[in-house]
Formats: structure tokens, sequence, C-alpha cells
């Protein structure tokens, strides 16, 4: 019997996007290895795109993330496994567009608040994550957890 990952051929353009470009098949915590991919590829994407620019890529990444999600879940016959992790990219890009700053502390603000959230899931987010089967329910927790950590980078941006 096949396991989840046999089934992913990084050849595949949706399956190597659903994966992070490799980095949620990664070992231990495919999530926090696509989250840092995700940084090291949002930031210099934000420099380039500037603010709204960005904002719209990663809306473009939620709607397309949707379906690279479900077929991948589809492909490997498991629901949301841990190896799809382009949910994660756009948490993380969302977190990154309310920084005031792209320095480091900022960037590892980010980093943390969102896999803090992502890996909690304070309600709501636990809630859709277990009652949302599809591609937009694999997409919408991580969204929900990047929203808890853009109210904490706000709230921080204006102590400090």
């Amino acid at each position: 019997m096949d396991k989840p990952l046999d089934k992913i051929k990084l050849k595949n353009p949706v399956h190597l996007l659903a994966v992070g470009f490799g980095s949620g098949l990664l070992r231990p915590a495919p999530g926090t290895w696509g989250s840092l991919a995700a940084l090291f590829i949002g930031t210099p994407l934000l420099m380039l795109l500037e603010i709204k620019g960005f904002l719209l890529f990663t809306l473009i990444c939620f709607v397309l993330g949707c379906y690279l999600c479900q077929k991948t879940a589809d492909d490997m016959g498991v629901h949301d496994h841990g190896a799809i992790v382009w949910d994660e990219f756009v948490g993380m890009f969302l977190v990154m567009a309310a920084l005031p700053s792209l320095s480091w502390s900022w960037l590892l603000t980010a980093f943390v608040l969102f896999r803090l959230f992502d890996i909690f899931k304070p309600w709501p987010i636990r809630y859709f994550d277990q009652k949302l089967e599809s591609g937009f329910g694999i997409m919408i927790d991580d969204v929900l957890a990047a929203s808890y950590g853009v109210l904490i980078v706000i709230v921080l941006r204006n102590l400090f």
C-alpha cells in the first residue's frame, strides 16, 4: 500500500507548489519549514511588489491555493496532510504584509506569531480546521491564524 508522501510528484507543478517547493517534505514540523520558506520567498517579493502588489499576489495565491491544496490532498488520499504547506505560505505573506519594516526582528515576530496561532488554533480557527474538508478549508484556517498574527503586529507597531 502506498504511503501518502509516495504519491507526491515534484515534477507535477500542482504538487510542487502545494508542498512549498519541497519545504513541506522536510521533517520534523513541515508547517514550520513551509513558513520559513515563505519568509525567505515573501521578503524579496514584498520589497519588489510593494504592499498593494504583494497583497494582490497573496490574494491570487489564496485562490490558487484552494485548488492546489484540494488537488494534492485528493492525490494523496489525505485531507490537509502536513506536507501541504501552500496555506502556510499565504498565512505568512499576510502577516508579513502588516509589518512596519522588513527588519529581522519584525520578520522573526511575524514568523513566531503565525506559527503559534497556526499550531494552537484558538477559536474559531480550530472549528474551521475541523469542519471544512475542502481546499478552501485547508487554506482558511491559516488565513485566520494570520489574522490573529496581524492583530498582534498592529498592537506591537503602535506600542513601539
